[in-house]
């Protein structure tokens, strides 16, 4: 008995949290439909309620903020909006450290969390995952030097948190595998292993490039 019960948890389990997180998600995008007047709520307009009504907005707006964002004009009025927000003491703080992380972690040309890496951790006998985020501030390499990096070392199963270590170049090993496959193998505390063999590297292989790009 305790056999199946395992072997219906395995199909039920994963099965429920992803209707939970889909529900949650549609749950909360559909809010956006509060932006409608009353009178013109698609609820009242159509007589029936339409789950996933908010998620179709919502890819709207991004689609239109993006294509306003992308030319001239709308890159204007963007730093206009950031110069107001600039000169707001408290929300000054808080927007540009988001803003900077995002432009970090979104844009194409960021350097950030492109690499899966191998690096010894917590001490010099074991190693653990992490992700090369760029080259230390300024202040920090007038002390270390240029032959450091930036990694974040990610806790299991939840990577949302973890630390900012800064590593030697040379003892740094990047691995044959994608961002997405390393945070599922994190995130399973190793157990979803990636399919794919990497291929045989000598002992010291693997290790990054004399340069890599900043994140700053």
């Amino acid at each position: 008995m305790k056999r199946y019960l395992v072997a219906g948890l395995l199909v039920w389990v994963p099965l429920g949290i992803t209707i939970w997180v889909l529900h949650f998600l549609v749950t909360t995008l559909d809010q956006t439909l509060l932006l409608f007047p009353d009178r013109a709520q698609p609820d009242r307009l159509l007589g029936v309620h339409i789950p996933g009504l908010g998620v179709v907005l919502s890819f709207a707006i991004l689609l239109v903020t993006g294509m306003v964002a992308a030319n001239f004009l709308g890159a204007r009025l963007i730093r206009l909006w950031e110069a107001l927000l600039g000169r707001i003491p408290f929300v000054k703080s808080i927007y540009s450290s988001v803003k900077q992380v995002s432009d970090t972690l979104l844009s194409d040309s960021g350097a950030a969390f492109r690499k899966a890496l191998l690096v010894q951790w917590p001490h010099a006998d074991s190693w653990t995952i992490a992700f090369l985020t760029g080259t230390p501030a300024p202040a920090v390499r007038a002390h270390v030097g240029d032959e450091y990096v930036a990694v974040y070392v990610p806790t299991t199963p939840n990577p949302t948190g973890g630390y900012l270590v800064i590593v030697p170049r040379a003892k740094v090993r990047e691995l044959d595998m994608t961002v997405d496959d390393a945070l599922k193998y994190v995130i399973s505390m190793g157990v979803v292993a990636p399919r794919r063999d990497p291929p045989n590297r000598a002992p010291n292989g693997g290790a990054l490039p004399e340069k890599t790009e900043s994140s700053t």
